[in-house]
Parts: C-alpha cells; sequence; structure tokens
C-alpha cells in the first residue's frame, strides 16, 4: 500500500483557520504574476477555470471564471475550457500527474494551463534549522517542511501529463522576518501549516522551536537583525495538443545539411580530425 504524502483531513483544518492579513500576500504576488503572464498571450481566452484553495484570492482577478478546490477529483468539466489555473496547490496533491492530467483532459484543443506552486528552494533555511535543531535535542529529525518539487522534474510532469510546449520556471525572492517563529506563524496563517502525513504527532519540546531560532538567527541573518528566507515560485505553463500548433520535423526530414549552414566540412563517422587537447 502506498503511503500518504498528505494528511487531507489536517490540510482542511490548517486552511480552515486562513484570515485575510499580510500573511496571504504571498498568494497574491503569485496571482498577480499569472496575471502579468496571461497578458503576454496573443489569444483570447474567456472560458477560463481556477483550480485553488482560496477563492477569496483569485476570484477578484476572475470574476468570470468558474473556481473550484483541489480535490483529488476535480470538478472541472472535460473539454469545456480555454484557459485552467491551478494554483498554489499542486504541492500537497496526493499525486500531482493525475491533477495536471484532469486539467488538460478538461481544456479544448490549444488551451492553455497555467500552474504555480511553490518549489524545491522554498524555505530550504527553515528546513535546514528545524532539522539541526531536533536532531541536537531529540536524536532524530521528523518531518517539518513539506517536500517540494525541483523545476526539471515539474517539466517532466507536464510531459507526461500530455501537455504540447511544456514550460516550467522560477522565480526565487528573499523575504524577511524578525525570527524563526515570526516566519512559521505566517506559514500557519497562509493554511501552510504541517499537514503531512508522516509527520510526528508527538508535541514537540519548546526548546527545539528555541534552538531553531538561534540557529536561524545564527546561519541565516539579514539586515537589521531579521533572517533571510527563501521563497521559490515555479510557473508552469503547457498547451492542449491541437493540429494547429507546431510539430517537430520528422528525422531524416531537413531539406538542408547542418554542415552546408554553418559553413564547415563534414566527417563521416570515425574520420573526424584528431583534437589538439586544447578544447
Amino acid at each position: 500500500m502506498t503511503q500518504k504524502h498528505t494528511d487531507r483531513p489536517r490540510l482542511l483544518a490548517n486552511r480552515a483557520r486562513v484570515r485575510p492579513g499580510p500573511a496571504l500576500d504571498f498568494h497574491a504576488a503569485a496571482r498577480d504574476e499569472i496575471e502579468e503572464r496571461l497578458r503576454a498571450v496573443n489569444k483570447p481566452l474567456t472560458a477560463r477555470a481556477v483550480v485553488t484553495p482560496f477563492p477569496e484570492i483569485w476570484r477578484p482577478a476572475f470574476p468570470d471564471a468558474h473556481i473550484t478546490g483541489d480535490e483529488d477529483l476535480l470538478a472541472l468539466e472535460p473539454g469545456s475550457y480555454d484557459l485552467i489555473i491551478h494554483a498554489m496547490a499542486l504541492h500537497w496533491a496526493e499525486d500531482p500527474v493525475g491533477q495536471l492530467v484532469q486539467c488538460r483532459r478538461a481544456l479544448r484543443p490549444d488551451g492553455l494551463f497555467l500552474g504555480v506552486l511553490p518549489g524545491g528552494g522554498t524555505l530550504n533555511e527553515l528546513r535546514s534549522v528545524l532539522a539541526e535543531a531536533e536532531s541536537r535535542l531529540r536524536g532524530g529529525i521528523a518531518p517539518r517542511v513539506a517536500p517540494m518539487a525541483e523545476i526539471r522534474d515539474l517539466g517532466g510532469l507536464l510531459q507526461r501529463a500530455g501537455f504540447a510546449l511544456p514550460v516550467a520556471d522560477a522565480v526565487t525572492t528573499t523575504v524577511t522576518y524578525a525570527s524563526a517563529r515570526h516566519l512559521m506563524r505566517d506559514l500557519r496563517a497562509m493554511g501552510e501549516g504541517n499537514a503531512l502525513a508522516l509527520r510526528d504527532r508527538r508535541p514537540v519540546p519548546r526548546a527545539v522551536f528555541d534552538l531553531a531560532d538561534r540557529l536561524y538567527a545564527r546561519h541565516f541573518p539579514a539586515e537589521g537583525g531579521r533572517i533571510a528566507a527563501t521563497l521559490e515560485m515555479i510557473y508552469l505553463a503547457g498547451w492542449a495538443p491541437a493540429e494547429s500548433q507546431p510539430k517537430p520535423l520528422r528525422p531524416g526530414s531537413a531539406a538542408q545539411r547542418l554542415a552546408d549552414a554553418l559553413g564547415t566540412v563534414e566527417h563521416p563517422t570515425g574520420d573526424a580530425p584528431a583534437s589538439s587537447g586544447r578544447d
């Protein structure tokens, strides 16, 4: 039996405690970046859908969109949309490829998928100091910060899900906090508290967080006595396949030799000149 990644009831409880406030600026910044990227798309995208656990953040920007939660089975009608945005939830998905496949199937041909989620560089400092503090004081470590995917892996997931012209890129920023405790408080305020299925359910001794606070200030200082935290946001884009999209040429179908285009001499395999050893 496959071990679950997310304790879904705990995740929903974390999200239920979210209230409007500065902590949600992280989500608002992701929304603003998606809007900016859409302005560069040179085609009308009027039938829109947004998959998000925070509709109050996304609805003002997409008032006519169908907005649905990030359940395992998405409430999206097949072939109904020319834009689907998966917003700040894919990192908690039990089956990320399954989520992407559902989005692709819900798109019309040549419909656009956009996704945004925290990437692998996010909160690497917090992960490090919590692991060190717990190892020193308890002789081992427990999962405290959700593992997040690397950009190269997410690009591969788009391909596995059947998207055409897949693109994944990252925007990394550094924010500062008064202390590690202030950072963890903001994470809880934005619904990103620990909801890992394998988390340690025992109460964490206060000494662990006290030590993590000191280690953070020592290892990752910022100006003014604050601490630095890395936020890596990964943006995904892919298109539902369509006949009108550019297709790669079949092998051997090129009309011109590469050697001619470069103005060089082509050597048959095994006949290339010896290297000078200064490559």
